[in-house]
Formats: structure tokens, sequence, C-alpha cells
């Protein structure tokens, strides 16, 4: 099976479907990424068809656990090289996607993407998370707010679900074991706003990678207090 047969049927049997140029958007993405990762560091995984896989596949099966609505508001907190929010902008032409890392370099990476793959409705944007939360032009603003940075889950509440606004959600890609997470995040969750609405375990097609998608609905507003500053919030954590 070659590249693009792997992308389109491990999509299908997510019952996600793809058209031929939302394929090629994701090949132009594959390529661009492995151009760029030569003279910096955007990704350990540099075999083809594990990009696909491993990154594509794996940004994609979110929609299994949440679907996004048409035209919703999209963040995705420390994308990196553009994950998960790059791949569910590309199935879904519709969202409103803001790409936000703290890394200029990364931001450059990504502006070069959107411009390769012709996208529309989505920003770039420069900053840390904890300054983007206090930001009145992101704070609680956002339908969802996406996040496959690596965290735990206490902390990945304080960065992220101060961008959601009431009735919105927050979705985190997380490890199978996430139970021991979601029992030390039960403070935070009530502090900022926060509760468990689904807990979805995600195989990935051909692949014997599962993982676990944790969807949290913003039942109200977050303190203003929060986040805090990136120091506090690594170290002492609402636990």
């Amino acid at each position: 099976m070659n590249h693009q047969e792997l992308l389109k049927q491990s999509c299908e049997q997510m019952d996600i479907p793809l058209s031929q140029e939302q394929i090629q958007q994701f090949m132009a993405y594959k390529d661009c990424l492995l151009e760029w990762n030569e003279k910096m560091n955007l990704t350990a995984i540099t075999e083809e068809k594990e990009i696909i896989q491993k990154h594509f596949v794996d940004c994609i099966s979110i929609a299994t656990a949440s679907m996004p609505k048409e035209n919703a508001s999209v963040i995705d907190v420390g994308t990196g090289a553009g994950f998960p929010g790059v791949p569910l902008k590309i199935v879904f032409p519709s969202l409103k996607v803001t790409l936000l890392d703290s890394l200029q370099k990364r931001i450059s990476f990504l502006e070069e993407v959107v411009n390769r793959l012709q996208l529309q409705g989505i920003n770039c944007i420069h900053s840390r998370a904890e300054d983007g939360g206090q930001n009145v032009l992101y704070r609680e603003q956002f339908d969802y707010c996406m996040s496959r940075a690596v965290a735990s889950l206490p902390v990945l509440l304080e960065y992220c679900l101060p961008f959601v606004k009431e009735g919105g959600y927050f979705i985190s890609m997380k490890g199978p074991g996430v139970q021991e997470e979601l029992k030390d995040s039960q403070k935070a969750l009530e502090i900022l706003g926060g509760r468990v609405e689904r807990i979805q375990e995600v195989a990935i097609p051909y692949t014997d990678l599962k993982h676990t998608i944790v969807v949290i609905k913003k039942i109200g507003q977050t303190p203003k207090q929060y986040p805090r500053k990136a120091g506090k919030i690594i170290k002492n954590p609402i636990v």
C-alpha cells in the first residue's frame, strides 16, 4: 500500500473520508515537514509511513471522539509542527484554527505550511500558553482547545481551559494510562471550570498504537488569576 492509500484507508476505517485534494495536501505537508526538519528539530519521526500513521492519522482520530462543529473556532496549544491543528483543518476546512507555539522558528515553519497548502482561516501565533491564556484576544474565545503537548493533565488544564468559552471543550490526547492523571485532575477541573464529559480509547488503523482522548466540557468561567506564570504551573500544579 502506498502512502496515499495508507492515509485514505486508515481514515476510511475511522469513518472519515478524504478527497483526493485533501490527500494531496497531506502529502505536501509531509514533504514540507521533512524538508524543514533537516534544518530544525520538528519531529523525531522521519520515516514517511510513520509520519502518516503516528502524526496525521493519530491527529485525525480526535474526530472519532469529538467531531468538531461546522465553522467552530479551534486553538491548538503548543502545536509544535502543527499537530493536531493542521491535520484537522485539512479534514474539516470550515474550522477557524489558531496555532499557538512559543518558538518563532516553528511559527515560521507553520506559516510556510499554510502558504503551500493554501489554507484559509488559519492563524499562527507566537506566544507562550500562559501569556495567551491571559490575553483578551484569546481568553475564553474558542469553541475547542486541543493539545497533543506532553505534560500532565493538571498542568494542561491550567494552560488550556482559559482559552475555552463556556459550553466549549478542551480535548487532550493522552497515552493509555490516563486514569491516574484524571484522579490528580479533580481539583484543577473544579477550580478552572471543567468537567470530564468523555474518555475514549482510540486504536490507530494498521498499527498497534492506542491512545486515549479526554473530552472536557467548560462549564464555568476560569478565575482571572489562572493561568499563572509558567514556573508556578509546572512546579506547583493544581492537585
